[in-house]
């Protein structure tokens, strides 16, 4: 047993070395996925594309029954009826539309048998029943006054229309069938939801095996043939005949009825398999989808993080456009290519629509993976115009893997409008410390507290300023984080003494992932007080990092978060001062030997949530702990605020510190694709970004490194970091003439 298990160790190790040795090559494209690849993508494409063949016959299945529809204390409720796809039956999706005092408004649909528990989970799953509601909690911090004041000039049983905003110069027209809303600002529509009919929930359903059903259709056709035959009389063969197929045809119609749909695509309903994990979905189906239009708005800008350009391209039905939608899965990418809407470490789904004298925006609210498609379409006023003078609408197409359908519309009508409007929900940038905003020093690693003395010693001989020098996962004992090497770092004190004394800060890295060994307290803690994420059999999950065997912190839990505050003690983290600030790396989570180089989606959090349901957001919960640990190690009365760098980011987390682009290249298109990468994120309310000057991977020539650092010096948050195989490239460095 022993000799079985330490050959798969030796075959792990072999084929982690080899992916590690080969990470100078491009990215892994084989090892992340294509919408084609993504169950719930490709069915929420074939929708769209099946609605828009239909042309004028198709009819979106959703319908506002107007019997429920009220409206009290600035929120709109009623409920959704779906109808299934062979028209057999109905799902409830209660809904509530809530104006907001800021002239925001929000949509949320909902399923009400999931809301009431009322499904039947597979496999034994011990996974949360409902659709996962809880993003708002780590998400939202203000913002949510109820407009109290919003008049309803409508209501019929095909229509209500409610007036709201600070001037009430804002509408929502809500149709009931089918249900879509058109957002209006001074009676001209800015928004549209549903209006090309691409609305879906996929409801719960039972599953149901091919071969039960199929012995269940033939067992009920036995039975009711044995019934007729007893009644039916000798002589009566053409009338025999005739039962017999009025009772297959009826028999066919039954079979369509039964759950599952049989004119739907069941393939990917109930397990998906990529990169060696099967994910079992106990919960079946779940995605939710909508399309969003932009009438007349030709150009839509945000949703990081992507390497393209600032104006979003097209990912369907034009030359020169993506053949894949905009991709929100944060994901540990090497070496990422540029001009791609391929998934990036962080999410933000805050989209604006601009054109000359007006700005619309929404922000989808789910921490699921999402895709978003793009089309563009052109209409012209006149015919014979060839195109001149004509409107341009941007359609865009958005789908997550579960939770809620959860949309806040924001109808500008200038960008500072949105971005104050999202802040106010969302969380305003941390103000940065003073030394935050200068030049940060970084590489993998600086491999001894003596070469770190020696650089900030250079940098005051060549009178180069900076302000910050950080450390890499090398300052640790065997990569187990909250200690030192004894033998590089034997005096963290004494190196940060002298930092000290030149009025500089030391920042190290400390990330989720805790080395699975012996004789190491903080795993030891871990797993007997139950902290770590779980596996879909609710057991501590183990997977590979950095550090080889590794269990993550549960940052959902907030037994975990007080056990993480009390590591940062400076009592608990020796060799720690106050001018010693944090940088969380690898938070997507990053999972080596994981599907996309991730964790498994049916893992577990705290409140038995599914990994696929918080995604996006888990690394925003580590650097909140992080955030949260630092304030804790200072005394109350005299508190300092925490600096805290973070790779993996989603909504709001422009509120704990600042975040970098991740491992780019040192190559001229990366410098290039910097620039527009960092304002999207400005554009996402996240503005203390900034790209790793030189870039990650690679050496850059003296002209490259110059020409980044000339860029650099304007970027929010400005720092060098190099690989550990590059070569040494501290400013001081380079000739006479460059420096």
């Amino acid at each position: 047993m022993f000799a079985s298990r330490a050959g798969a160790y030796l075959a792990f190790f072999l084929s982690f070395l080899l992916t590690f040795l080969n990470l100078a090559g491009a990215v892994k494209h084989e090892n992340f996925k294509t919408c084609d690849q993504s169950g719930f993508c490709t069915r929420n494409r074939r929708y769209a594309d099946k609605a828009t063949a239909s042309g004028s016959s198709w009819t979106s299945p959703y319908q506002l029954d107007s019997k429920t529809v009220s409206i009290k204390n600035g929120q709109l409720t009623g409920v959704i009826i779906k109808t299934t796809d062979n028209g057999s039956g109905t799902v409830r999706l209660p809904l509530v539309i809530s104006f907001l005092d800021s002239g925001v408004a929000r949509v949320t649909v909902d399923e009400e048998k999931r809301q009431k528990g009322e499904i039947e989970l597979r496999h034994g799953s011990p996974a949360r029943k409902e659709r996962y509601n809880g993003v708002q909690d780590w998400v939202i911090v203000g913002g949510l006054t109820l407009d109290q004041d919003v008049v309803k000039r409508t209501t019929d049983q095909d229509e209500t229309i409610v007036s709201y905003g600070p001037k009430k110069n804002f509408q929502a027209v809500i149709k009931h069938a089918p249900f879509s809303i058109d957002f209006r600002r001074d009676e001209e529509t800015q928004i549209r939801f549903n209006s090309k009919g691409w609305l879906s929930m996929e409801h719960w359903r039972p599953k149901v095996d091919k071969e039960q059903k199929e012995s269940e259709q033939k067992e009920g056709e036995q039975k009711e043939e044995e019934q007729k035959e007893g009644e039916q009389k000798e002589g009566e063969q053409k009338e025999e005949e005739q039962k017999e197929g009025e009772q297959k045809e009826g028999e066919q119609k039954e079979g369509e009825s039964a759950p599952p749909e049989s004119t739907e695509d069941e393939s990917t309903w109930w397990e998906e398999s990529f990169g060696g994990n099967t994910d079992t979905k106990p919960r079946g189906p779940e995605s939710v989808g909508l399309d969003i239009t932009f009438p007349g708005y030709e150009h839509v800008y945000g949703i990081p993080e992507h390497a393209g350009p600032l104006s979003l391209k097209q990912t369907r039905g034009a030359s020169g456009h993506y053949d894949q939608p905009y991709r929100l899965y944060n994901s540990d990418v090497f070496e990422y290519e540029m001009d791609t809407p391929m998934t990036l470490y962080g999410a933000i789904p805050l989209m604006q629509a601009h054109r000359k004298d007006s700005t619309a925006g929404v922000f989808w609210l789910n921490a699921a993976e999402t895709w978003i498609d793009i089309i563009k379409t052109k209409t012209s006023s006149n015919p014979l115009s060839l195109g001149i003078g004509g409107t341009t609408d941007t359609q865009t197409h958005w789908f997550s893997e579960s939770g809620l359908l959860d949309v806040f519309v924001f109808l500008g009508p200038t960008p500072k409008d949105i971005i104050q409007n999202y802040s106010e929900l969302t969380g305003y940038s941390q103000l940065p410390q003073h030394f935050a905003l200068g030049y940060h020093q970084c590489r993998w690693n600086y491999v001894t507290d003596e070469d770190v003395k020696d650089v900030d010693r250079k940098f005051d001989k060549s009178k180069i300023p900076y302000d910050v020098i950080w450390l890499d996962i090398e300052y640790t004992e065997g990569k187990k984080y909250f200690t030192w090497d004894k033998d590089n770092f034997p005096d963290p004190l004494g190196m940060q003494k002298q930092l000290d004394s030149h009025g500089r800060k030391l920042v190290i890295i400390v990330d989720p992932h805790i080395k699975n060994e012996g004789n190491y307290p903080v795993v030891d803690t871990l797993k007997s007080q139950n902290l770590g994420i779980n596996n879909k059999e609710n057991n501590i999950f183990e997977g590979w990092c950095w550090p080889g065997s590794s269990y993550w912190i549960d940052a959902f839990n907030p037994a975990a978060l007080a056990w993480w505050k009390s590591l940062f003690a400076y009592s608990n983290f020796a060799g720690t001062t106050p001018n010693t600030f944090l940088w969380n790396d690898m938070n997507e989570p990053s999972v080596f030997n994981g599907p996309e180089t991730t964790m498994p989606k049916d893992n577990l959090h705290f409140g038995n949530w599914e990994h696929r349901d918080v995604h996006n957001v888990n690394g925003l919960t580590f650097v909140n702990a992080t955030y949260e640990a630092l304030l804790a190690r200072d005394d109350p009365k005299h508190p300092r605020r925490p600096f805290v760098l973070t790779r993996s980011f989603y909504a709001g987390s422009q509120r704990q510190g600042a975040m970098w682009t991740g491992d780019n290249l040192a190559s001229w298109d990366h410098l290039e694709a910097s620039i527009p990468m960092i304002l999207n994120q400005n554009i996402a309310g996240f503005s203390f970004s900034g790209a790793d000057v030189g870039g990650f991977f690679g050496n850059p020539s003296k002209e490259l490194l110059t020409r980044w650092y000339q860029a650099g010096a304007f970027y929010p948050f400005f720092r060098a970091h190099a690989h550990i195989d590059s070569r040494r490239r501290e400013p001081y460095l380079e000739a006479s003439g460059y420096t």
